[in-house]
């Protein structure tokens, strides 16, 4: 048989080659995470922000991230099927997903470590070996032209490596009686979207288009996270801590929902109806299951609750069936294009704007005046701007040839 033959056995083909909605959406997403982060917590109302770890319920902060983490879950078919079509196996595929993988839980540590680094231990302010980091991570991961100078793009990269390196060997926390390295009290955002985009990139390449086996694998899951969250797994070897992620089920649980529904979009995006019909009772079950589960489990982003997970999830898929309708069924895209490009270029729309906070903040400038306590309106407003402004920033970097791929 040939090659062609056997990816056509494996892959049923979309009628839509892309489907604009999800980059839309998660362009969306992003500029809802760059708002809440911005947010002043002292002088905007807390449906805004994020709940406390024990407190039962959720805002709109504890929305975005699984919001973001679910439209991961949806681009994993059409990115691998992509991959499949210029002629990767399996294999190469599985092996890009891994390196991807490990370098979002790489750049996650880093940043997550930046916040207990002792300046005078390491001999570098914070924001500077900060700024490094950054710097290092756009030599190292920027996706350079394919013509031009290779050389120079290749000693770009090289030099970029050698600066993380030096920069991790000179990193030190703690005090000069008790010294500390790098630690991991948590993955960061980018290494827990990372673990997520393991799980959901093996999923897909073992699962490959078929729906029930998608259903499975949500409730695999889902299942995994109550277990979880029930504190029924037992510790069996010191290494399992580091695959609490996985273990825990929560976060490969929202981006296999995500997968699914990218599978689901697959298969019946010539019938408009039909997949409006699928996906809004999909994204109902979601719904349920969550109130369900909320006898037994609290909503909490923090804690990491099926009940959360599940009702962030329906959240999701209705939000995705409206913007599915109005942008690839109507064609209304007159104010999309700027979501559709952010969410084209996530990575550096999410981590570029933290340069600018850098700046700002170690030369002290005024610009963040609207972080204040006495006008509720202009901190909210101001926030606005600012993560509309940072779209921009990521699109003007990425015209002039500044762009993270992974």
């Amino acid at each position: 048989m040939l090659k062609s033959e056997t990816l056509s056995s494996n892959l049923s083909a979309p009628v839509k080659i892309r489907v604009r909605a999800i980059d839309i959406m998660r362009g969306l997403t992003l500029f809802l995470m760059l708002f809440v982060n911005d947010l002043y917590t002292a002088a905007v109302p807390k449906w805004l922000l994020h709940s406390e770890a024990e407190v039962d319920g959720m805002g709109l902060s504890d929305w975005v991230f699984p919001g973001f983490l679910f439209m991961v879950g949806m681009a994993i078919p059409y990115a691998v099927t992509a991959r499949m079509k210029k002629g990767d196996s399996d294999v190469l595929v599985f092996l890009h997903i891994l390196s991807r993988s490990i370098s979002l839980i790489i750049i996650g540590l880093l940043i997550v470590n930046s916040s207990s680094l002792n300046p005078e231990l390491t001999g570098l302010n914070k924001l500077v070996w900060l700024g490094l980091v950054y710097v290092s991570i756009f030599l190292i991961w920027n996706n350079y032209p394919k013509e031009g100078n290779t050389k120079l793009f290749l000693r770009l990269k090289w030099l970029g490596i050698i600066g993380m390196i030096f920069l991790a060997s000179i990193f030190r926390s703690g005090t000069l009686e008790s010294l500390g390295w790098f630690e991991r009290s948590w993955w960061g955002i980018l290494g827990l979207i990372g673990w997520g985009y393991l799980a959901g990139g093996s999923v897909y390449l073992i699962i490959k288009e078929r729906i029930l086996l998608g259903i499975l694998a949500v409730l695999f899951f889902l299942i995994l996270n109550i277990i979880s969250s029930s504190g029924l797994i037992p510790m069996l070897s010191p290494v399992q801590d580091w695959f609490n992620v996985i273990l825990g089920g929560n976060v490969p649980m929202i981006v296999v929902s995500g997968l699914l529904a990218a599978l689901i979009v697959r298969k019946m995006n010539s019938d408009w109806k039909k997949l409006a019909i699928y996906l809004s009772v999909y994204g109902l079950v979601c719904l349920i299951l969550g109130l369900i589960l909320h006898q037994w489990f609290i909503v909490s982003k923090i804690l990491a609750t099926p009940s959360w997970g599940m009702l962030c999830n329906g959240i999701s898929i209705l939000i995705f069936v409206l913007i599915y309708y109005w942008i690839d069924v109507r064609g209304y895209t007159k104010f999309s294009r700027l979501f559709e490009l952010a969410g084209q270029n996530s990575l550096t729309t999410y981590l570029a704007p933290d340069i600018i906070y850098f700046i700002i903040w170690g030369f002290g400038l005024p610009v963040l005046f609207y972080k204040q306590g006495e006008y509720m309106w202009l901190a909210v407003l101001g926030s606005l701007v600012w993560a509309y402004l940072m779209l921009w920033f990521g699109i003007i970097l990425n015209r002039i040839g500044i762009k993270l791929k992974l």
